[in-house]
């Protein structure tokens, strides 16, 4: 593919001298080969920009640096590297529509025409799955969920009864949608379940990452809103709302009842306690422990979790506490030099 043909399809401009350079494949910064067509998002990658291999490079429109790659100057080089990788990438596998063989449907369940249901999927009764989506091998759908349009569920998803699942939907290996709610109480010195009656609910183009799961609410409904995007290993309490389009990375834990604005970010492994909310727009920095109800907008970092600029000063003083012991033990040494004399 030439420079042209690339530059065509993702709107960007090129001087014309450059529009026959050929472009054989996409790399990052530090793998790319002559040939390739790799992108800077970030000033982090200047340096080792200056020293790759590539053909060709998305940069800012503000890009200054002197590189051997071919600048292409565009708006968000990573969402246009993004567009690059889907000219090279190969043919998805086609989706045929149908039931498999193995597969175990309910009479009652409910299964769109144009839907591919694979291979040892069960599919319960009252169940319903609609136009174009694909339900992977092994999967599972309890009684009277519904699963919407143009969804992909990968192998070994399991969506538990009255469950609800909106369109365009992606779940990875291992989701599980509709387990019941971590709920006991301590009766007479014994842990006794609480029944977990309500639901899940997810909304349109949210996309969840394998082995993540999401409970069922006590009562009512734990729902993920539209656009919410889930890494792996991530576990949603019951009762839980995440508001619309935020990210949640790896091994995130939001406990029971809590309430998520639109828009947040949490990074890995942060843990949130449970009846609090955190408003639209705030940030959870990887690690973090967040203990109480945080601010809109508010970036919180550490354990217990508190504003990045007071936790910068604090470890600043924290980090320097050996210089402050070494001064009072002088100033000690000092004062009983006086009292002595």
């Amino acid at each position: 593919m030439t420079l042209g043909d690339i530059t065509n399809a993702i709107g960007a401009t090129l001087p014309p001298e450059h529009a026959s350079v050929e472009i054989t494949g996409v790399a990052g910064v530090s793998d790319a080969e002559p040939g390739n067509l790799t992108f800077c998002a970030h000033p982090r990658y200047v340096l080792p920009l200056r020293f790759s291999k590539a053909s060709a490079v998305l940069v800012a429109p503000d890009f200054a640096e002197k590189v051997s790659a071919i600048p292409i100057k565009i708006d968000n080089p990573s969402a246009a590297f993004a567009r690059v990788l889907e000219l090279f990438a190969p043919e998805p596998d086609p989706v045929i529509p149908g039931i498999h063989p193995s597969a175990v449907i309910a009479e009652t369940a409910v299964i769109h025409k144009s839907a591919c249901i694979q291979a040892c999927a069960v599919i319960e009764a009252g169940a319903r799955v609609g136009r174009g989506s694909v339900i992977g091998a092994h999967a599972h759908l309890g009684r009277d969920s519904v699963v919407g349009e143009a969804c992909v569920f990968y192998p070994h998803v399991s969506i538990r009864e009255r469950c609800t699942i909106g369109n365009r939907v992606i779940l990875h290996n291992g989701v599980v949608i509709g387990s019941d709610g971590f709920g006991y109480e301590l009766i007479e010195g014994r842990r006794v379940k609480i029944p977990q009656t309500g639901i899940v609910q997810i909304d349109d183009d949210v996309e969840i990452g394998a082995n993540t799961t999401v409970d069922r609410a006590r009562f009512g409904k734990t729902w993920i809103q539209e656009g919410v995007k889930i890494d792996n290993l991530v576990q949603i309490g019951h009762n839980v709302t995440v508001g619309a389009h935020t990210v949640l990375c790896a091994q995130v834990g939001i406990s029971g009842s809590t309430k998520v604005g639109h828009l947040v970010t949490m990074a890995g492994k942060a843990g949130v306690n449970g009846h609090i909310e955190v408003g639209d727009g705030a940030t959870i920095t990887a690690m973090a422990g967040v203990t109480k109800t945080v601010p809109p907008g508010e970036v919180l970092v550490g354990l217990p979790a508190r504003p990045m600029k007071e936790y910068k000063e604090n470890y600043f003083q924290l980090h320097n506490i050996h210089k402050l012991y070494a001064r009072v033990k002088q100033l000690e040494a000092q004062l009983s030099a006086i009292q002595d004399s």
